[in-house]
């Protein structure tokens, strides 16, 4: 029930349309049931030479079709609004929600599973929603009314159709009860599956430069042959339905013809008439097939509800990662300080990422961090902009902890370009005005000036209104960086963070970007990640990461002169260089 509250919250403005659907439904089936009795004094009549009464008659049955026929479309037209605008609400809510999720929240349930939660989750409860305000009103109402008008035909008759229904029901209960799990399997099968293809299409260039695509067909093959066993298997098992539901409707209405005929042959027409007969006959089908949707709709309710749970499981979610009541706006200086920390990615991890970690970083100054894949660096950082909270200890900016800020505003003050840089389809000047959507034309050139962007810019045909493909496949991975550290400049952030930013650039164009933010952002707390110590030996301050510690910090002579493994990294480097040169 709760689920239900959920999703039919998201209603809002299409709550009208569903109200109305089960009004003109509920006009639909009285007419309906109307029908099949007027038909039978019309029969009846049939024998006299007076037409008029049949012609009155005739008239009136097709008055009360036409209206029946105009509740009908209403009513679909209506059921079709109201499902298509909870579908787009949920999608739209759904997108929202994910928006202020964590990278905590967000690796707890998969990209994968996001996607098939807002897609094909969302459309199997849009179709059932549908249904179900138009059949789940319409099967109850068809069968009490068609009931009721049997019981005042003749209460014999009716007994054959009241004694069918135990048997479907029971029919239904089992169906529901075999085929549920299942369909809940096929959710989770559905999430591989487009985890699968998500991996698989972002890494393309990956599985062609190493020829693999025999193995990523049959490892997708694999993955769909499984989804296919458990529909198939779901679908045998309601192939059955409809048939034993036939054959219940089919025998029933044979009854009620051999017992009916007999009657009326017993009676001479005073306890049941043949038009009596034909209206028995109609609203028996009308009690059955009623039945047979309302097996339908619990077949495709069954399959909705997962789906519903699942949704509902996302819009209910609490983000691990909220700004507090009330929380600072300002960040008065750029001035970084970790006391204590320590962080792990889950309460179960067994171990730490980070550990004990104590470091300051004065504002205005520029902090290297070097260490081997696995040190945790990009973990550190992440920190920073609280894209993750620490597990114990104490983050400060700008003196204040990071959890006493209003979120927007820290990560407005704190500019992180990350390890893997995205380019979003639109134009450049559309790319670099994520950092400031006020940013004028002087502004952005000036951004990429200091990234050392503007000059290749200014090379392509359309310059700075050049479209970027998805990704930024058009662009090579040093350009992509460079218009990343721009888009990130143009925040005019108190701290910059580059995870790794340079790596794609030449060593010449690094010096010059560094160069840049030393004499055009002095103010500013610049914090890079390097696996080339030429990028952070000129650093006010440099620190060794190594499995989640501090290892070593100094400046680079300080730390050349320890002879620790900064000066081995270092050594190592410029010989690989020297070798190379030579």
């Amino acid at each position: 029930m709760e689920t239900i509250r959920i999703l039919m919250g998201r209603l809002r403005e299409y709550r009208r349309a569903s109200l109305l659907t089960p009004l003109f439904i509920v006009g639909e089936v009285a007419l309906e049931c109307l029908l099949p009795l007027i038909m039978a004094t019309l029969v009846d009549r049939l024998g006299g030479e007076d037409l008029g009464p049949v012609l009155r008659i005739g008239l009136a049955l097709v008055a009360m079709a036409m209206a029946s026929l105009a509740c009908g479309v209403l009513a679909a037209r209506f059921s079709a609004t109201a499902a298509a605008g909870l579908a787009k609400n949920l999608r739209q809510d759904l997108f929202f929600r994910v928006q202020g999720f964590s990278f905590k929240d967000i690796d707890s349930f998969s990209t994968s599973s996001l996607v098939t939660r807002m897609t094909t989750d969302v459309t199997n409860v849009q179709n059932a929603f549908g249904m179900l305000i138009r059949v789940a009103v319409r099967v109850p109402l068809m069968v009490v009314f068609a009931v009721i008008m049997t019981l005042r035909i003749s209460w014999r008759m009716s007994l054959i159709f009241l004694g069918m229904l135990p048997f479907l029901v029971v029919i239904l209960v089992v169906v529901i009860a075999v085929v549920f799990p299942i369909f809940r399997r096929v959710f989770k099968k559905y999430d591989a599956l487009n985890n699968s293809v998500q991996e698989n299409v972002s890494a393309i260039r990956v599985v062609k430069s190493f020829v693999t695509e025999d193995y990523e067909r049959e490892r997708f093959a694999a993955a769909s042959q499984d989804l296919r066993a458990d529909f198939a298997k779901a679908e045998k098992i309601l192939a059955l339905n409809n048939p034993v539901m036939m054959f219940f409707i089919f025998a029933a209405i044979m009854m009620v013809d051999f017992i009916g005929a007999r009657m009326i042959v017993a009676s001479g027409g005073t306890e049941l008439t043949t038009g009596a007969l034909s209206a028995l006959i109609t609203y028996g089908i009308q009690i059955l097939t009623a039945m047979l949707m309302l097996a339908f709709i619990f077949v495709m309710t069954t399959m909705a509800a997962e789906s519903a749970n699942r949704i509902a499981e996302v819009l209910t979610h609490s983000a691990s990662l909220t700004s507090p009541e009330g929380g600072a706006r300002e960040v008065a200086n750029g001035e970084v300080r970790f006391e204590g920390v320590s962080f792990k990615y889950s309460d179960d991890a067994e171990e730490d990422a980070l550990r004990g970690i104590d470091l300051v970083v004065p504002s205005g100054s520029t902090l290297g961090v070097v260490g081997g894949t696995g040190a945790s660096k990009t973990t550190l950082i992440q920190l920073v902009s609280r894209l993750y909270d620490a597990t114990s200890g104490t983050v400060r900016v700008g003196g204040r902890d990071v959890r006493d800020y209003d979120l927007e505003s820290l990560r407005d003050a704190v500019s992180v370009v990350l390890q893997k840089n995205v380019l979003f389809s639109g134009t450049i000047k559309e790319n670099l005005r994520w950092g400031d959507p006020t940013a004028t034309d002087e502004e952005l050139v000036r951004a990429c000036e200091l990234a050392q962007a503007d000059e290749f810019i200014r090379a392509f045909p359309d310059g700075y209104d050049t479209m970027i493909e998805r990704g930024g496949t058009n662009v090579s991975g040093g350009q992509k960086q460079r218009l990343c550290i721009a888009r990130a400049l143009l925040k005019r952030p108190r701290v910059l963070i580059l995870d790794d930013s340079t790596s794609a650039v030449d060593t010449r164009t690094d010096a010059l970007i560094r160069r840049a933010f030393a004499t055009e952002i002095p103010g500013t707390t610049t914090i890079i990640i390097a696996q080339r110590l030429s990028s952070v030996r000129d650093a006010d301050q440099i620190i060794v990461m190594e499995d989640g510690r501090i290892k070593e910090r100094g400046t680079h002579e300080e730390l050349m002169a320890a002879g620790g493994e900064y000066r081995e990294i270092y050594e190592s480097q410029n010989q690989t260089t020297e070798s190379g040169v030579a």
